[in-house]
This record gives C-alpha cells, structure tokens and sequence, in this order.
C-alpha cells in the first residue's frame, strides 16, 4: 500500500499524541506502546500476554480491534489542529486469521482526512519468530472534537 504523506497542523502533534496515548488505560492494561508517529501514521505493538486471549490462547478480537481502533484514532489525530481532541464514529474490522504470534503490530494509515471526519485504514499484524502474518483490517472513521467538555486533547 502506497502511504500518502501529510503535513501536520500542529507542529507539536507528537507530544500530543504521546500525551493523549500516556492517558489511554485500556491501552496500557493491553501493554501496548508506540511504537512510530507520523503525520497520518501510527503504529502500536503490544506483546502476547495470556490475559488477553480467548479460549484457544489466540489474542482475543476485542483486543485487536481496541488496539488497532487506537492506532486508527491516533493516526487522524496526528493531522488535527491543535487544542483538538479524537473520537472514532465508527469502524468495521475484518478478521482474517487468529491472532496467534509473540507480538502484535496495529498500523493505523489516514486515507482522507478532514475538518470534522476523517476516514482512516488499519492493518493488524501477528510477529512470530520474525515472521508477519496480516491477521485484520479495519475501515474507521474518525472525527475531530473541539471545545467539548470532558473531551481533551
């Protein structure tokens, strides 16, 4: 997939981001980090840990989904004015094979943003013994928030 490059709007959207993802507790129960920042690209890895498995030791799909939804998020927020705050609208994840490896890697990739709503890709990936397997996609969409209480950025 060829990766469109953007230009931020805010020139401080990396520590932003790192600050807003500091705030994220479900992503710290998964363990997750950043992993790379761009403008309109984030990744997220977080490892295998048994606690987030479903009855066959695979990663469990709301855990894929939580992380990769986050990458997405992140991605649009990276091209957001500053003072803005994320919230995803809505997404469809595709679920293409277990998630069965040692680490997982979340890519969240901007398609289109926007002044409201931004439409963003997400591809997951399973690592295992330094292979990669594409183990689910997702279609998300994103919208900006302004000047909403108990929404910060």
């Amino acid at each position: 997939m060829t990766v469109t490059r953007f230009e931020p709007k805010d020139p401080e959207y990396a520590a932003h981001l790192r600050a807003s993802f500091a705030r994220q507790g479900a992503m710290k129960t998964l363990g997750a980090t950043l992993a790379s920042i761009e403008p309109g690209h984030v990744t997220i890895e977080l490892p295998w840990a048994e606690g987030l498995t479903q009855q066959h030791g695979f990663l469990h799909a709301g855990m894929v989904a939580a992380a990769l939804d986050s990458a997405c998020g992140y991605a649009a927020f990276s091209l957001m004015p500053a003072g803005s705050a994320v919230l995803t609208v809505e997404y469809k994840i595709n679920l293409l094979a277990p998630a069965q490896g040692q680490r997982f890697r979340m890519v969240g990739d901007v398609i289109k943003p926007g002044r409201t709503i931004s439409v963003v890709e997400g591809r997951a990936y399973a690592v295992d013994q330094g292979r990669e397997k594409l183990i689910a996609t997702m279609s998300c969409t994103v919208m900006t928030v302004v000047g909403r209480e108990g929404v910060v950025h």
